[in-house]
């Protein structure tokens, strides 16, 4: 097979599960600080306070399971081409008009080698942001005072509010193929590669290639495991102060934390990983890496130590 022309990739837009206990999941969405903007069949979708007309959508279902994570594509032309090119071991459907809110069109494919749904979308109608009403805070360090004298900050219990889909993650069952077939197809880069005792990779971060532009460190991951599933997905919360409130908001309300609060060392953020009532991991982050094409790829042996740099230690089922 020749070089393909790639299929390019703007940005990460969103992310559907389906659940079976649809209420509880409805209540978790709100306390997790996603809006709740509409419902359309038995699909309910929500928004952060981005332009993303939505950026996770939950459907009422008799089975608990995800629906695959959506990625803009840079123009109508390559949505087409993309139901043109991909193998058909991916299964990739025609062009559709999606019935969602911000309409658009999309194709969906699946993964060839595990079959998880993964979606192209392009036309969605922008929406206006929204005010997440926190503050862009001055920070006062030992020798740098930055906030004015008689100046305070003052914040309310609340919800940390979400701004954007970050990035996603699976765990799939033959790296090498799933590493072939993302790269093959897409503008899909390593921004870190994780490789085992062996030297055999196990783990990458994607980001996306778009040259000179800044892109987040990574907007997809996967990693080796006997069995396939999604690990989590991740949202992009205002600050450290957004975030922490939104930790003590969660804990309060009686929902399970699954790892953080936390900095991570690959891509820097600082975390918190959530379980829904489905078992679904839900991640806040804040402060990630922004990278461009002028940074290379970061080869890793996997080490425990690797995956944080401070918070509480790494959960023994964190990585299956």
């Amino acid at each position: 097979m020749g070089s393909i022309d790639k299929i390019k990739l703007n940005r990460i837009s969103h992310v559907y599960y389906k659940h079976e206990k649809i209420d509880e999941a409805k209540q978790f969405m709100e306390d997790f600080g996603f809006v709740e903007t509409e419902t359309i069949g038995k699909t309910t979708f929500f928004r952060g306070y981005g332009t993303e007309p939505f950026v996770i959508a939950l459907e009422a279902s008799s089975t608990t399971e995800f629906g695959g994570a959506a990625f803009v594509v840079e123009s109508e032309e390559e949505l087409t081409r993309a139901a043109q090119i991909l193998p058909k071991e991916a299964k990739p459907t025609d062009v559709y008009e999606l019935k969602t809110p911000g309409g658009g069109k999309a194709v969906t494919f699946y993964d060839p080698v595990d079959g998880f749904p993964f979606h192209l979308v392009y036309g969605q109608t922008p929406v206006e942001p929204r005010d997440p009403k926190f503050p862009i805070l001055k920070v006062n360090y030992p020798n740098e005072k930055n906030r004015g004298v008689n100046q305070f900050q003052r914040f309310q219990k609340r919800p940390a509010p979400v701004h954007k889909l970050g990035h996603f993650g699976m765990c799939v069952t033959n790296f090498a193929k799933c590493y072939e077939f993302y790269t093959t197809y897409f503008n899909f880069h390593p921004s870190e590669l994780v490789h085992n005792d062996e030297g055999v990779n196990i783990t990458v971060f994607f980001r996306l290639d778009r040259g000179e532009e800044f892109v987040d460190h990574h907007c997809f991951f996967f990693f080796e495991g006997p069995k396939m599933h999604v690990h989590h997905s991740s949202f992009e919360t205002h600050d450290f102060d957004a975030q922490v409130l939104g930790h003590d908001w969660l804990r309060h309300k009686g929902y399970t934390n699954c790892w953080g609060v936390g900095r991570h060392v690959m891509g820097s953020q600082i975390f918190d990983y959530w379980f829904d009532p489905s078992n679904f991991i839900l991640e806040h982050y804040v402060d990630g890496d922004l990278l461009d094409m002028t940074e290379p790829t970061h080869n890793t042996k996997a080490a425990p130590d690797n995956l944080h740099v401070w918070g509480p230690e790494v959960p023994a089922t964190f990585l299956q």
